[in-house]
């Protein structure tokens, strides 16, 4: 195996324009998991760690290198409720946003959030320099992504009209250091509610009827709610796998929507 310890974005880039099979080493979370259980051999890895800008990060821009635990303190309520959510404090210490979009799992539990803010991914490359991708054009199919071999994810980019009011919850097989069987972020603000899903779809999804269906509406009612409810179980699109059913995912996406919409009236 050939290891290039990048010290700067600028050899990186280069060692990914050499090498575009190589595999990219942040955090390690994901890729070291596959390496020690011998499913993954990679010929070339370019790490990644030691790259000072892409651990960067405001409330319009997170580095791609931004870890969990940093975020589990950051300033958009929903992505830190997500990030205590991602496996155990030393996972969290370890694992990167980037990470969670390259990989790009329908169970991301970054993914939602994402969708939810409307944000864009950032990534570059040595013969192209950096382009913006937005989010919905980024994730094309279960754990595929729009990004050319030559290129690295640098950041992901927030809009500057993200609600404040932010939920976010999952379920799953346990009640701690689980991936997700459903998760949900909805967001609240002057432009109505967001309603972004995870693990219930090829790719992270919004449900644009039923965010239509409230927004139309002057008083959110019980009956409301329940409408909510019934129109995400509709619109998602889950499979039956070994961590659940396709009738337990539609119901949980309908609970967990109409519980967070209720939440963030609070």
């Amino acid at each position: 195996m050939e290891f290039v310890a990048a010290h700067d974005l600028d050899e990186a880039l280069a060692a990914k324009a050499e090498q575009p099979d190589a595999e990219l080493l942040a955090g390690g979370t994901d890729l070291m998991v596959e390496v020690n259980l011998v499913h993954h051999r990679p010929e070339q890895v370019v790490s990644l760690r030691r790259i000072a800008e892409l651990g960067d990060v405001s409330p319009r821009r997170i580095g791609a290198g931004v870890t969990w635990s940093r975020l589990e303190h950051g300033d958009h309520r929903g992505l830190a409720e997500a990030a205590r959510t991602v496996g155990s404090p030393q996972i969290r210490a370890a694992g990167t946003i980037g990470g969670n979009v390259g990989t790009a799992s329908p169970a991301g539990d970054g993914l939602p959030w994402i969708a939810a803010a409307d944000a864009a991914i950032e990534v570059q490359s040595k013969a192209r320099g950096p382009r913006v991708v937005p989010w919905r054009d980024f994730f094309v199919g279960v754990k595929r992504t729009s990004l050319e071999p030559d290129e690295i994810i640098t950041a992901v980019i927030v809009p500057e009209d993200v609600p404040e009011a932010q939920e976010f919850a999952k379920v799953g097989a346990r009640n701690a250091m689980v991936i997700s069987t459903v998760s949900c972020l909805v967001m609240r603000g002057d432009d109505g509610f967001r309603i972004a899903l995870g693990s219930v779809a090829p790719t992270p999804i919004r449900a644009a009827a039923a965010e239509e269906m409230l927004n139309a509406e002057s008083t959110i009612t019980e009956a409301a709610l329940d409408e909510v409810a019934r129109i995400v179980s509709e619109e998602v699109r889950p499979i039956t796998d070994h961590r659940s059913t396709e009738a337990y995912r539609r119901h949980a996406a309908g609970v967990l929507a109409r519980r967070l919409v209720e939440r963030s009236l609070r």
